[in-house]
């Protein structure tokens, strides 16, 4: 059966999609916000897509994709890429030279999620920070920045994640970020925003993106988490940088040919799915707020604050991480454990307001048995 759009009372496009099902259970997948699959609308909009051959340059809808992301983000150019760690490591290679160090917080997916990428592929050091929930200060970076001696490695790059993925979907401030900008200027540093999910941070701020990406050199943008389309990230920045990303690019291996058929979903996306996104933050606070009722389940519903929640397994709970994920799946709903006893949940526009529901019901039975 063909899944369809219906359009809700306030303008905004309800997500009905086709539902996963296993022995006649349909699953609800709270894994990730990368698991979902494109609309009809998408599809119809992927098959129309006017394509060209994107490494001489002439598909027009990755040129329009491209124009349209520096458009939102305030930035003279952007580039698009097939995913989220490409677009952070062609960032980081474009700002930085072998030997140079970054700076970045201790749990930030560049650092624990790209496969040791900063070293492997720019040849720098990594100098972390301890942040509260992702959130580092200008002070720490003053003082992690290396003195001006050949003994030491040139401190060269502040790398920004918003929202922070591990630590639930929180959001970087930007009074934080602009102090950050005030240090990085007088210290000669750039700075790189991940910004994989700064369209969550805009959306529950009411704030435009331009808000973090003027304090930013380069800002990566995903277009496979919140947004739902299938394949892809876009970086912008300066033309030069840009220039520069575009090379970095190609050895990396991530030209891609007739890519207007991926571009042309990003585009729905951004065109369709922003504004839905509170959706997804009220499934998630919902279901945080259900959560953080059970015996021995730990909620900071403070950093609750988009679509992840964090739900952390006190020694009252029947189950530790990886022993809750197995139980629940049985069940029809697939988490994630990225600790003994820390599972993530994420909302996304595959999963509705219902589905949020039955997920709750299906947690409070196996949590009672």
């Amino acid at each position: 059966m063909i899944p369809k759009s219906i359009l809700s009372e306030n303008g905004i496009s309800e997500i009905t999609p086709q539902p996963l099902t296993t022995d006649n259970m349909k699953i609800i997948d709270l894994r990730s916000d990368t698991v979902t699959r494109p609309t009809p609308e998408m599809r119809e909009a992927m098959y129309n897509a006017e394509v060209g051959d994107d490494v001489f340059g002439d598909d027009p809808t990755v040129n329009r994709l491209q124009e349209t992301v520096a458009g939102i983000l305030g930035k003279e150019a952007a580039l698009y890429v097939p995913s989220g760690t490409m677009a952070n490591q062609v960032s980081v290679k474009a700002h930085t030279e072998p030997g140079d160090e970054i700076i970045l917080e201790a749990s930030s997916h560049v650092y624990n999620y790209e496969g040791g990428g900063p070293g492997l592929l720019s040849g720098v050091m990594t100098r972390t920070l301890e942040g509260q929930w992702g959130v580092f200060t200008a002070e720490q970076v003053e003082s992690s920045i290396r003195p001006s001696d050949h003994h030491f490695a040139r401190s060269r790059l502040v790398v920004i994640e918003n929202t922070h993925n591990r630590h639930g979907g929180t959001i970087f401030p930007v009074e934080e970020m602009r102090r950050i900008r005030e240090v990085a200027d007088r210290r000669s540093l750039s700075i790189h925003l991940d910004g994989a999910r700064l369209w969550n941070a805009a959306a529950a701020t009411g704030l435009n993106p331009k808000a973090w990406a003027d304090l930013a050199d380069s800002v990566s943008v995903c277009l496979s988490k919140g947004l739902g389309a299938p394949v892809g990230s876009v970086i912008a920045g300066t033309r030069s940088f840009i220039d520069r990303a575009h090379r970095y690019r190609k050895v990396f291996g991530g030209g891609m040919r007739q890519a207007g058929i991926l571009a042309a979903a990003g585009l729905y996306a951004l065109e369709h799915h922003r504004a839905r996104l509170l959706k997804d933050h009220e499934n998630a606070r919902y279901l945080a707020e259900f959560l953080s009722k059970l015996p021995g389940a730990i909620i900071d519903l403070e950093h609750v604050q988009t679509n992840i929640v964090v739900l952390e397994l006190g020694k009252d709970a029947p189950f530790d991480g990886p022993g809750l994920v197995k139980e629940l799946r049985d069940s029809g709903v697939w988490i994630t454990s990225f600790a003994p006893r820390k599972c993530r949940l994420v909302t996304h526009l595959d999963v509705s307001w219902e589905d949020v529901e039955e997920a709750c019901k299906r947690i409070q039975r196996v949590w009672s048995v």
